[in-house]
C-alpha cells in the first residue's frame, strides 16, 4: 500500500485514525497499540502477504534475544555477547539472502566463470530498515541502554506503519515512551498539524517528483538502449532524477512525520535541505539522516572514528560508505556510488584539515576584499558539492555500469553539444559563434525525445514512456523551479516550526521564513485546502517510492 494511493488516504488512513482514537479515549492503551500493530501488519502485508512471516519472525526473534539480554546479569560477559553475536548474525543473515544472495552468485559467475543458478529472491520491503533498527536495539539492550519489557510496544515500534517502509530508522529511545502519553482520546491540533505535513509531501511526490520523472526515465532509457547522449541530454535525465529523488524522499519523509503526527508521535527529522550543503560532509548530515546516524553510532565509532589517527579515520570513512552504499541496493552501481561519496569524504576531511591549519597560522583578515572573496569560496563551495552529488546519483540512478558511464560520458562532452539548428535562424549571431567551438546543430526530427516536440509515444528500451512536448530549453525551464524550491525556500519543517514538527527539526529565522510560515488561521487553511485536493487528485496513478525499493 502507498501513501499517495487513494485507497490508502480516503479508507485505511481515516479508519485506522477512528478506531485507534475511539480505543484510546477509552483508556485502552493496549488495544489502541494492537489495532495500530494490526494496522501496520496490514499496511505491510497489503503488497506481498506472505512476507508478514518474515517481519513477524524478525519481531520475535530479536524480542526474545533482547529479553534474554536483560535477564543475564552484568558479569556475565561472555553469555551476553554470544547473544548479541546471535542476534546480529540472524538480522544479517537474513538480510544478506533477502537482499544480496541473487548479486553475490552473478558476480561470483561473472568474476569466476562458474554457472551458479539461483531462483530470483524478491526483495522483502522494508527488510533494511527494520533489520537496522532492531539492531541498534540489540546493541543497546547488550550495552544496557535499554529494556523493554512489553511485547506490543515493542511489536509496534518495529512496525509502524509510518515510517516502516522507507524509515526514518528509528532509535527506541525517541519512540517507546512516546506510545503511551496520548493515549485519551483523539488531539484536533495534532491531527491539523500532521494533516498538512502530511499534504505538503504528498504534493512533493505526486505533482514535482513525479511531474519531472519522465524527463529522466527517457534519458537513462536512452542509455540503456544504446545511444548515444549529447551533454544537454545527459545533464537533463541527471538533473531531472536528481530533482525526482530529492522531492520523492522528502516527499516520503514528510508523509511519514504527518502521519506519525496525527496518532500523536513525533518522529526523527530524516531530511533538511541537503542541497544547501555547502560540502559533502554537511550534505550527509542533511541527508537520511537516521541512516547517517545509524552508520556513525554502530559501525563509525566502534571501528574507531577518527580516534586511531588520520589514515584510520580515512579507511573507517571508505569502508562505513561501501557499505553505506550496499545498504541501498545490491549492485556495483551501488557499490561505487559508496565509493564515490566515500572518496568525496576524504577529500573533504582532508581540505578541512589544510584550511584549519592555514587559518591558525594566518591572521584573518576583516577587510571588505576579503569578505567578498569568502563569499565567493562559499558559492564555489555549494556549487562544486552540488555538482559532485549529481554526478554521483548518476550511478545510484542506472541500471547498470554501462549505462553510467553512458550518461557520464555525454555529461563529460565526450559525445559533443547538440543544438536544435532552428537556433541558426533565431539566433544566428549566437549560433555562428557556438559553431565556431564546436557545437553542432542538427534537425529537430533527428534530435531525439529530449529535443523533438513529441506528442506521441516513445519507445525506449521496450518500455513506452510518455513524453510531452519534451525539448531541452523546455525541460530546464520545467526543472528550474523544483531547483528553486529546493536550494533557496524553506523546508517543510521551517514553515512548520511554530508547532514543533519533528525530533531533531531546526528553526529558520528571517523576515521571509516568518511571513510565510504556517498559522493555524482560515487564509492558511483554505491554501492547504487546494494544495490538498490538488494533490490528491493531481495524478490518477499511485507511483511507487523510490526508496521502497531499499
Amino acid at each position: 500500500m502507498l501513501f499517495n494511493a487513494h485507497s490508502f488516504i480516503f479508507i485505511f488512513l481515516p479508519i485506522t485514525l477512528v478506531v485507534y482514537h475511539w480505543l484510546s479515549s477509552r483508556g485502552q492503551s493496549s488495544y489502541a497499540i494492537s489495532s495500530l500493530i494490526i494496522a501496520s501488519l496490514v499496511f505491510y502485508g497489503w503488497w506481498e502477504p506472505r512476507y508478514l512471516f518474515l517481519i513477524l519472525g524478525s519481531v520475535l526473534v530479536n524480542f526474545v534475544i533482547a529479553s534474554t539480554l536483560v535477564s543475564t546479569p552484568l558479569t556475565r560477559i561472555s553469555s551476553r555477547k554470544i547473544l548479541l553475536t546471535l542476534g546480529v548474525f540472524a538480522n544479517l543473515t537474513a538480510l544478506a539472502w533477502f537482499k544480496y544472495a541473487n548479486f553475490f552468485i552473478d558476480s561470483s559467475n561473472a568474476l569466476l566463470g562458474t554457472d551458479i543458478h539461483l531462483q530470483k529472491i524478491i526483495l522483502p520491503l522494508a527488510i533494511s530498515f527494520f533489520t537496522f533498527q532492531q539492531i541498534a536495539y540489540l546493541v543497546d539492550t547488550y550495552r544496557a541502554k535499554t529494556n523493554e519489557p512489553s511485547f506490543l510496544r515493542y511489536a509496534l515500534f518495529v512496525t509502524f506503519f509510518p515510517q516502516l517502509i522507507a524509515g526514518p530508522i528509528v532509535h527506541h529511545k525517541e519512540m517507546l515512551p512516546q506510545f503511551d502519553q496520548h493515549i485519551g482520546g483523539i488531539e484536533l491540533r495534532n491531527l491539523i498539524i500532521g494533516g498538512t505535513i502530511f499534504f505538503i509531501g504528498l504534493f512533493k511526490k505526486v505533482i514535482i517528483a513525479d511531474g519531472v520523472s519522465p524527463y529522466s526515465d527517457t534519458v537513462f532509457a536512452m542509455a540503456a538502449n544504446g545511444e548515444t547522449l549529447t551533454f544537454l541530454e545527459s545533464w537533463t535525465g541527471a538533473l531531472a532524477y536528481s530533482i525526482q529523488l530529492y522531492f520523492d524522499f522528502s516527499g516520503y519523509s514528510d508523509m511519514a512525520i504527518g502521519l506519525a503526527r496525527m496518532f500523536g508521535v513525533k518522529l526523527p527529522l530524516n531530511f533538511n535541505s541537503p542541497y544547501k550543503s555547502a560540502n559533502i560532509i554537511d550534505f550527509w548530515r542533511r541527508w537520511h539522516m537516521t541512516l547517517s546516524r545509524f552508520l556513525r553510532d554502530y559501525l563509525y565509532f566502534p571501528l574507531g572514528g577518527n580516534r586511531k589517527g588520520p589514515a584510520r579515520t580515512y579507511i573507517n570513512l571508505m569502508l562505513v560508505m561501501l557499505l553505506g552504499g550496499l545498504w541501498h541496493g545490491a549492485g556495483w552501481t551501488f557499490v561505487l556510488w559508496g565509493v564515490l561519496h566515500g572518496f568525496y569524504l576524504l577529500v573533504n576531511h582532508a581540505w578541512r584539515h589544510i584550511v584549519s591549519q592555514r587559518q591558525n597560522s594566518q591572521i584573518k583578515s576583516q577587510s571588505v576584499i576579503a569578505k567578498a572573496g569568502q563569499w565567493v569560496a562559499l558559492i564555489a563551495s555549494h556549487l562544486i558539492t552540488l555538482i559532485a552529488i549529481i554526478v554521483a546519483w548518476v550511478l545510484f540512478r542506472a541500471e547498470s555500469l554501462d549505462v553510467a558511464g553512458n550518461v557520464l560520458a555525454g555529461m563529460v562532452g565526450l559525445n559533443g553539444v547538440a543544438l536544435p539548428v532552428e537556433w541558426l535562424h533565431s539566433h544566428a549571431s549566437l549560433a555562428n559563434a557556438l559553431g565556431g567551438l564546436g557545437v553542432q546543430f542538427q534537425p529537430l526530427a533527428y534530435m531525439g525525445p529530449l529535443f523533438t516536440p513529441l506528442r506521441d509515444m516513445a519507445v525506449l528500451s521496450g518500455a513506452q514512456i510518455q513524453v510531452d512536448a519534451v525539448g531541452t530549453i523546455t525541460a530546464f525551464g520545467s526543472l528550474s523551479v523544483p531547483i528553486f524550491f529546493a536550494l533557496f525556500w524553506p523546508n517543510t519543517q521551517q514553515l512548520m516550526q511554530r508547532f514543533d514538527p519533528a525530533i531533531g527539526a531546526i528553526p529558520a529565522s528571517g523576515a521571509v521564513v516568518n511571513a510565510i510560515a504556517w498559522r493555524m488561521n482560515l487564509p492558511f487553511a483554505i491554501a492547504t485546502a487546494a494544495m490538498a485536493a490538488y494533490a490528491c487528485f493531481g495524478s490518477s496513478v499511485a507511483s511507487q517510492f523510490l526508496y521502497f525499493q531499499f
